[in-house]
């Protein structure tokens, strides 16, 4: 599993709640030469895979059963808009190439939306069945703060978090924010790509530990997500257990987290004067905010904990286990 990303946190829970998953962690610089992958130091007794699509194929072996999990989509001819040369080549070769190669040897495929396994059997045309489920958030660590400060003081402390790409939807920041009342503050952080100086009228935030997000949260107002193809949505759902409502783009999985109108609004894509509007509407209101953020919260302890995640993936990994080819 390549570090620094959204899938490495949900496989690293995993490790840590269920007796024996090991994760085997290696640099996504290494992913430059794949051949090289091949050198990344696992367990020798190994029962059971559980890996990412893209890369899945250069580990283990035929007899040893895999279970690749999608945790995004992004080689179907749709996201070539919001791509860079560079990656819609890659997507359209090595990785679709990679991906079939992994999909082909899974025992089980798994995705975690109904959305991601939807336009993945869509876009390859593959009659495996694909098991959804969906992320869990540790309600315990994401959680509303009574009397954390804000940011800023007598300000609208709005929060964009995730990496500073075209896929995210930064490129519309800067014209969102200049939408904005005055009162209102839009500041971002920068993923994997570490920027501490400010980004036009965007308060940037550099890159923060994950360890430290819960705090963030809790010292924002609302979270803006103007995304433009999320596999579930981590981000989106940290902020709804920390009690924040959520401005977003009504696409991909976002819909399957996000109860417009209740637990916050859904923008269409690229739509900033929409998305100004509808942050607007929540600074004006701090009993919508609250009203919102308690629904965001329940909905995470009713749907998406971490606890029901790691039991779904551990019933899965019994019932293979327990195959007769298996024992």
């Amino acid at each position: 599993m390549a570090y620094g990303n959204g899938a490495y946190i949900l496989h690293k829970d995993l490790e840590n709640n269920i007796p024996g998953y090991v994760v085997a962690e290696y640099s996504p610089y290494l992913t430059i030469a794949p051949f090289l992958l091949k050198t990344v130091p696992i367990p020798r007794k190994i029962d059971l895979i559980h890996s990412t699509p893209d890369y899945a194929c250069f580990f283990g072996c035929l007899k040893t059963p895999q279970i690749i999990t999608f945790h995004n989509y992004v080689l179907d001819n749709w996201m070539k808009k919001y791509s860079s040369l560079l990656q819609s080549i890659h997507y359209k070769t090595g990785l679709k190439f990679f991906t079939k190669q992994s999909i082909n040897r899974a025992h089980t495929l798994t995705a975690v939306s109904k959305y991601t396994a939807n336009v993945v059997q869509q876009d390859l045309g593959i009659n495996k069945p694909i098991k959804v489920i969906y992320n869990g958030i540790d309600a315990n660590k994401f959680t509303p703060c009574i009397g954390n400060k804000k940011l800023l003081k007598n300000k609208i402390n709005i929060l964009f978090s995730g990496n500073l790409t075209r896929r995210k939807g930064v490129q519309w920041l800067p014209s969102i924010a200049n939408k904005l009342s005055k009162n209102i503050v839009l500041h971002a952080t920068s993923g994997l790509k570490p920027i501490h100086k400010s980004i036009n009228n965007i308060n940037a935030l550099g890159s923060i530990l994950y360890s430290d997000m819960p705090q963030l949260y809790n010292t924002m107002d609302i979270l803006i997500m103007p995304t433009v193809r999320e596999g579930f949505g981590l981000a989106v759902a940290e902020a709804m257990a920390c009690g924040l409502p959520v401005v977003a783009t009504n696409c991909s999985a976002i819909p399957e987290l996000i109860d417009h109108g209740k637990g916050g609004f859904l923008c269409n894509i690229g739509d900033t004067k929409d998305f100004a509007e509808k942050i607007n509407i929540l600074a004006e209101s701090p009993k919508l905010r609250h009203e919102m953020g308690e629904y965001n919260r329940s909905k995470i302890e009713l749907q998406f904990t971490l606890k029901r995640m790691v039991r779904e993936y551990q019933n899965l990994f019994e019932a293979i286990l327990s195959l007769p080819t298996n024992r």
